[in-house]
């Protein structure tokens, strides 16, 4: 209370213990469900996240993936993705080779993100969704199913406690976090606004690759990637083949010579 400026409320907010017992309640909650808390210089916590000037201190995580693999391609785009984005999803995957040290990141969003972590998983390739809530809960709850496979080749990660909602202002800072521990941002499809536009600004922001695949002049859906590749603010690309261009990676499975 000397302290110039520090009123009342805040001294009485020190001086509360309450938090205490908050705390003993998720360390029980992260000790029965096997989650690792990483702090920010745990060797663990995300390399690439570490590098941003607002990543978050504390990370929940569950799962086995490795969430500093050597390429880390974070995927996202619209919830209402049309057969073109499903199609770009999968055959986007289908170019890229299981055998590589290569991780999936998305938030488990309904459309492109899912598509994204399904396609992984078919792909035998570790996918992690980062979740604007706490692992008590699976958001949209019709994905627990998909959240469950990626527990055993990827994993859950959430920067929110347990009891967490999923609360709207939380999915903007779960977006930063996509954005933040991976290399490049690939934006399938998206309209004009929303949280795929949201996360390539993030990337750009954090001076990351940010890549889009053009659709077509008459679709909404395409209206988002469109304006990224017509703002600079995203490369075009078509396939894998564009994206190691590009990053100067190769990443895709290599024709084997016929004998023809």
């Amino acid at each position: 209370m000397q302290i110039p400026g520090v009123r009342e409320s805040i001294a009485d907010a020190i001086r509360n213990k309450t938090y205490l017992e908050a705390c003993e309640k998720e360390l029980a909650f992260i000790d029965k469900h096997r989650i690792k808390a990483l702090w920010i210089e745990d060797k663990d916590y995300p390399d690439r996240l570490k590098q941003c000037d607002d990543a978050p201190l504390m990370l929940y995580y569950k799962g086995h993936a490795a969430l500093n693999s050597t390429k880390v391609i974070s995927i996202v785009g619209t919830r209402h993705a049309t057969h073109y984005g499903q199609q770009l999803c999968e055959d986007f995957m289908q170019g890229l080779n299981e055998n590589q040290d290569l991780l999936i990141v998305s938030g488990l969003a309904y459309g492109i993100d899912a598509l994204a972590h399904r396609n992984a998983l078919k792909k035998n390739l570790p996918t992690v969704a980062v979740l604007g809530h706490g692992l008590d809960r699976i958001y949209p709850a019709s994905h627990r199913e998909l959240a469950s496979k990626m527990l055993e080749h990827g994993g859950l990660l959430t920067e929110f406690t347990s009891e967490t909602i999923p609360e709207r202002v939380n999915f903007p800072m779960r977006n930063r976090i996509i954005a933040g521990m991976a290399d490049v941002t690939i934006v399938v499809e998206a309209a004009i606004k929303g949280g795929a536009l949201i996360t390539a600004e993030i990337a750009n922001s954090y001076n990351r690759d940010v890549c889009a695949f053009p659709g077509s002049i008459y679709e909404k859906s395409s209206e988002g990637t469109n304006y990224l590749i017509k703002t600079n603010r995203a490369h075009m690309i078509r396939h894998v083949q564009d994206l190691e261009y590009l990053m100067n990676w190769e990443i895709s499975k290599k024709m084997k010579p016929t004998n023809n």
